[in-house]
């Protein structure tokens, strides 16, 4: 099995983490171990990894490349659910976290993980396969003004009504089981054409949004891992697209204590308290070096939190 995937802005992640050599540190997107082995490598005996992935895949591969260490924990579980496993492995609080949100390579590579719109796969493009919900059910089940909402919402697809309405069309005459399938529909609706994106992009990031539930815990996950922090620790959050970014810049600024209160009053009535600062006050991004070596980096935005 390969799992490829090249970390996106591997030495900023590290620089933002601040490593302590003795201290506890958590790689909440664990994927192939690229940003992990970069931090245990920074960590001594007396340090600790944790490293949580919901691909149990994912965790296999990480298992073996991380074996000549000894100091991982892992974890097949979801990095929404950070609180309780912190809690089940009695770890009041650590050092730093680091999340990764984009889709690794490997997942998008593997046609039968039905995470790409090249080639053709199953719809699946589930990120923890244990799960029940795939992309095939919510193309062949959802109510047309469901799918249009999704469409439109996590994909920001202006075509997401017509691409809706094919969809349904397509599957009262068979259901739809491949990405080709869907690829297919989409371009009846959005032919190719030369300069611009692939028309299913914004549709398939649409789907696997939903499939996984990626932006609706996310607000609540920032601050639960903040909230994880000894104080001094850093959250670090690599985001991949519009949707991801803003939830992650709405959750730093609140746990920042953002004043809310109209201005010219003498002084804050709204309560706001500070669980600590923003490091990047705008958005660290891939240098050009990067972006030409890896296609993929180029949508890659990084925050970083400190806490009090």
């Amino acid at each position: 099995m390969e799992f490829n995937h090249k970390s996106v802005m591997l030495e900023e992640c590290i620089q933002g983490l601040n490593i302590n050599p003795d201290g506890i540190y958590v790689d909440g997107t664990m994927g192939g171990a690229g940003h992990s082995k970069e931090i245990v490598k920074r960590i001594s005996k007396n340090g600790l990894l944790i490293g949580i992935d919901r691909d149990q895949e994912a965790i296999c591969v990480a298992k073996e490349r991380l074996k000549e260490f000894q100091n991982v924990k892992y974890v097949h579980d979801n990095h929404d659910n950070i609180k309780n496993i912190l809690e089940n492995l009695e770890i009041p609080g650590v050092d730093g976290i680091l999340l990764d949100l984009g889709v690794s390579s490997y997942q998008l590579d593997e046609r039968n993980r039905g995470f790409s719109y090249m080639g053709s796969g199953e719809l699946d493009m589930r990120m923890d396969q244990t799960q029940t919900l795939t992309a095939k059910e919510v193309v062949n089940t959802y109510k047309e003004e469901d799918l249009a909402r999704i469409i439109f919402e996590y994909g920001e697809e202006k075509f997401s009504r017509p691409i809706a309405i094919k969809i349904v069309e397509h599957r009262k005459l068979k259901e739809i089981e491949t990405t080709e399938e869907l690829v297919n529909i989409i371009e009846e609706v959005l032919p190719r054409r030369k300069g611009e994106g692939h028309p299913a992009k914004r549709t398939f990031q649409a789907i696997r949004i939903e499939v996984n539930d990626e932006i609706k815990p996310l607000y609540n996950t920032v601050m639960d891992s903040i909230d994880a922090l000894k104080s001094g620790g850093r959250l670090c959050i690599l985001t991949f697209h519009s949707l991801e970014d803003r939830a992650v810049k709405n959750a730093f600024n609140d746990a920042a204590g953002k004043c809310t209160c109209p201005p010219g009053l003498p002084y804050c009535m709204c309560g706001a308290v500070s669980k600590g600062k923003v490091i990047t006050r705008k958005p660290m991004l891939p240098t050009e070096e990067e972006m030409e070596e890896n296609s993929r980096s180029k949508s890659a935005k990084l925050r970083i939190f400190e806490k009090k």
